[in-house]
């Protein structure tokens, strides 16, 4: 199985993203596990403005199916596709700037809980920061600190509790509007 080129340029656009997503009869295996099957024959339809979970045991899939469609990996066989759109014919960076993950154990840095919300974006005004933590329900914690959104989160978040940092991190998701 070809690894996936983050560097790549290829690819149609998808623009104008409707959020029809396709999961056809994929199989999926693992490059670096290649006797264990993932997924098999795994179908789901999602329409778009749809709300899916993904409940299931540890090691049924879950984290796999997320994996592919931000393109991670590419299915063993089967088709995923986004609008009727096969994954692999559309633009890798296209692809990944439509969906927003927030992993369970989420990434913070070394910086304020502004910079971390704002991270890898230029000239974010701090209406739209706050305005994206307002909607992860974060704001008003962020407020009650002595230097509020200027607050440094140390290494990795360290001085934040699992469910603030998930906040922090939801917020920043949702501030690039994905």
């Amino acid at each position: 199985m070809p690894t996936i080129d983050n560097t790549s340029t290829k690819g149609q656009e998808l623009d104008n993203f409707r959020g029809e997503i396709k999961f056809d009869q994929i199989k999926f295996v693992y490059p670096t596990r290649s006797t264990s099957i993932i997924l098999n024959k795994f179908q789901l339809n999602i329409k778009p403005s749809q709300r899916v979970a993904l409940v299931g045991a540890s090691g049924c899939g879950k984290s796999t199916i997320i994996q592919l469609l931000e393109r991670f990996y590419d299915v063993t066989s089967g088709q995923l596709l986004l609008d009727g759109i096969d994954i692999r014919k559309l633009n890798l960076h296209s692809v990944r700037s439509h969906f927003g993950l927030v992993s369970q154990e989420p990434i913070l840095f070394d910086l304020t809980i502004a910079e971390n919300i704002a991270y890898g974006l230029e000239n974010v005004s701090m209406e739209h920061i706050s305005n994206a933590a307002r909607k992860a329900n974060i704001h008003q914690f962020i407020e009650q600190l002595p230097q509020g959104y200027q607050t440094k989160v140390g290494l990795k978040g360290s001085f934040l509790s699992g469910g603030e940092k998930q906040r922090i991190a939801i917020a920043r998701v949702l501030l690039r509007r994905p």
